[in-house]
Parts: C-alpha cells; structure tokens; sequence
C-alpha cells in the first residue's frame, strides 16, 4: 500500500514525540483523547485523514481494555482439551491467520517452552522438549472454534514466526545442540505432523521471519543484545540457498541502536554467513566478523507491500525500541529508521510487529507492564489500540496478527495463556 510507504516517508515519526502532520498529535499510553481527539488525525498520504480509534474503555472483566465499539472472544485458554485430545500448550507466542479451503480462520500458534514431556511422542523432534506449535480452526462469522490440535511438537521455546507460501514458520530461540531452526507447518495438518526443519535457515535465537512471495527470499531477526539481520537467498527451492547478514555500506559492524535519529538511511549490503549450522562459530559472531551491523535483540518482523518491517526490541537512546523499514534489492536495499522510543508513555519494548492489510502497523510490548497493542497511523500518528488489564497487564502481549480478511485480530496474553480474537470497526478507523 503506497501510502503506508509514504507516510512513513513523510512522516518520520519519532515515538513519544511525533512530528505534526497537519495537526496530527499522539495518543498517550493511557489511551485518554489527545488534543485534536475528534478522530481527525493530519494529512497523511493522498492527502487522506487518518482517525482515531478513540481512547480506550476499562474492560468490566478486567482482561483486555479496547476502544469503543470493539470487543473479544476468548479462542483458546492453556490447559483446554483440544480435538485431537491432548491440552493446549502454555505460553503461546507468535502466529498468523490462514484462510481454509471453505474460508474458515485457520490460526497457526506458537508455545513458547521447553524443558518437559512432548505432548506427543511419536513424532516429536526432540521428546524431552514441549515446544511446539497449534491449530486452531474457527467459523469466520461467529468465531467458534471447530477444531483444534497439534501440529508440530518437541521443539524448544517457539517465539515467533511468520506466514510463507508453505504455511507457518516456526522459529525456535534456542541454541542448545539440535535446536535452534526454523520449522514448517502445514495449515491443513488435522495433527501432529513430522518435523520439517528448513536447516539452511541457518541455527541461532531466532525470533520471527517474514518471506518476500515473489523472490522468496525469507528474512530473519534474532532476539540477542548483539544480534544481526538475515535474509537467506534461495538458490535450489526455497529451502535450499545460502544465509546472508545485512551490514550498512562503509560502516562495518554499525551498532544501529544509538545515535541515530528518526529519518536516517543506510545502503545496505550483505555479507556471506558461511556455516549457517553455527559450528563451531555462531553465525552471530560470523555475520559481525564479515562486517555485520548490530541489532539490539531484533524481534518483530512482517513484510508489507515490498518493504520489511522489524523492530528492535531495546535499541534506541533510552533502550526502549526501535522500529526500521528495510527496502531491499537484490544486492543491496536501503534501511530507514522510521521510529524509535523517546518516551515511555508512547512504546515500552516493542515485540511482536504486523502490518494491516490496509496498511496500519501494529506493535505489541513486551514489559513488565501495564503491555499495550500500539498502532501507527499511515500520516505517522501512534495511540494505544489495547491494553493487558489482566493483573497490572504485567504479562506479555504477543502473537499479533489478523485474519486474512483483515476482520479480526488475534493477540496472544502469554501468561495465563489466553488467545483472544478482537473484532471491532477496523477499516472504518483507518
């Protein structure tokens, strides 16, 4: 979506302090009205007018706090009995919303654990790890859930992820020996499948991944204080190529997460990761000994009409998060730094990252809380969308995504364990 694009260009926003477009103000993280909270935001794109979703309302179960006029569904809670009989796992993670071959919501749903029992052993990849990944199939119309199972079990600490043309990705952050990969998922699996690791994705903490469906070419983010960004090359189908780092033309081993502002662009190259396996050199170690810039604890990432979208969890001046735009080519691309935290009642630590269909980006935290779902505005306004109000909203918000339709939001609250589906007047808002 072109004005995506450009209102980022345009409007360079920076959290906490937005630059005005028109007469374009941010939200605090309160969710109470701003200045111009009359649902008029500045002109952003083909001079459009953006509106608010308006401040947030308390929720009287003390869940989940949305705008008027939206509301949730509880899809899936820890410990339910699932169709294929076993409970669903702890700790959900990342995932993303599939259609199904009658247009049902098909929703593929990360657990991140570890150390314990596979819930089921005969196809697990490794039977001492209960990680994994779930199936939730609902009707798009009521929400209901009409089935829902395993898909893959045994792996370790599922974070995040992403769509592909061959299903869900599944990242494990782990690097303990035999893990560390990136896993598909078939959507249509009615139960635990064999493991299919897609090995030449290279073994390090992954956090999520994100697939340009005209190249193939998949970008990865790794959740580490010192991280790199990767994109692997296919090179005999897609999951056979070679594991490449971005570095930034003429700046070997650039920290991106200080001293930059807003607005600033890098020429990117890449650099060759040569023993994606991590052996006996981590390919961390390998990307920034050829040059790698650093990424502080890179996590959410999502591609939206030819760019990729992450965020650096802690990176920026008061280490609170960062948000880059990479336009990539086949040799090179251009990185922008299109937000960063300035304040901390706009962005805590940003996670989990989608992109709209229509072409709003959406962030949720990963704090100690209150966690909030931020939204930004195409004309570069943020608000707050959602907030945790479950026991201080001190539990991570994750898992971020809509469904194909663009209808209905999923968000994951990770402890207890709770899927919930959002469903309110979206487009109409943007």
């Amino acid at each position: 979506m072109r004005m995506l694009r450009r209102g980022f260009l345009q409007g360079l926003l920076s959290l906490g302090a937005v630059p005005t477009l028109g007469s374009a103000v941010a939200c605090s993280s309160a969710g109470e009205p701003s200045d111009d909270d009359d649902g008029l935001g500045g002109a952003g794109g083909e001079g459009s007018v953006a509106r608010s979703f308006g401040p947030l309302v308390a929720d009287p179960d003390g869940l989940f706090d949305l705008p008027a006029g939206f509301s949730y569904v509880l899809v899936e809670t820890a410990g339910d009995t699932m169709s294929d009989g076993h409970l669903t796992g702890g700790r959900p993670d990342g995932m993303a919303c599939f259609s199904g071959p009658n247009g049902e919501y098909v929703l593929l749903r990360n657990h991140e654990l570890d150390i314990g029992a596979s819930p089921v052993s005969d196809v697990a990849y490794d039977p001492n790890m209960q990680g994994g990944v779930s199936r939730v199939v609902m009707d798009p119309n009521t929400l209901e859930r009409l089935s829902s199972n395993y898909v893959l079990v045994g792996t370790s600490r599922n974070c995040a992820g992403g769509p592909s043309p061959w299903g869900w990705l599944s990242c494990e952050e782990a690097e303990e020996p035999r893990h560390g990969y990136v896993f598909v998922c078939a959507i249509d699996a009615e139960e635990a499948q064999a493991p299919q690791r897609a090995a030449s994705f290279g073994r390090f903490k992954h956090e999520a991944v994100a697939v340009d469906p005209d190249s193939l070419v998949v970008y990865l983010t790794e959740d580490q204080g010192d991280s790199a960004f990767y994109r692997h090359v296919p090179t005999d189908g897609p999951f056979v190529g070679r594991l490449e780092a971005l570095a930034i033309v003429d700046q070997p081993e650039l920290d991106l997460s200080l001293g930059h502002q807003v607005g600033d662009s890098f020429d990117v190259r890449w650099v060759a990761i040569d023993a994606p396996d991590g052996e006996p050199v981590s390919t961390r170690e390998q990307a920034h000994a050829a040059g790698a810039a650093i990424v502080k604890r890179g996590e959410g990432l999502w591609f939206h009409d030819g760019s990729i979208f992450f965020v650096s969890t802690s990176g920026g001046p008061l280490e609170l998060g960062q948000v880059f735009r990479l336009d990539p080519t086949v040799d090179g691309g251009t990185l922008t730094l299109i937000a960063q935290a300035e304040d901390a009642e706009a962005l805590v630590n940003p996670d989990n990252l989608t992109v709209a269909p229509w072409g709003d980006v959406f962030i949720s935290e990963d704090n100690q809380g209150p966690n909030h779902i931020r939204r930004v505005h195409p004309d570069g306004r943020v608000e707050t969308f959602g907030r945790n109000a479950l026991e201080g909203g001190a539990s991570e918000l994750c898992g971020v995504c809509f469904s194909p339709d663009g209808k209905v939001m999923f968000v994951n609250l990770q402890e207890p364990g709770i899927t919930l589906a959002i469903r309110g007047p979206f487009q109409s808002s943007s």
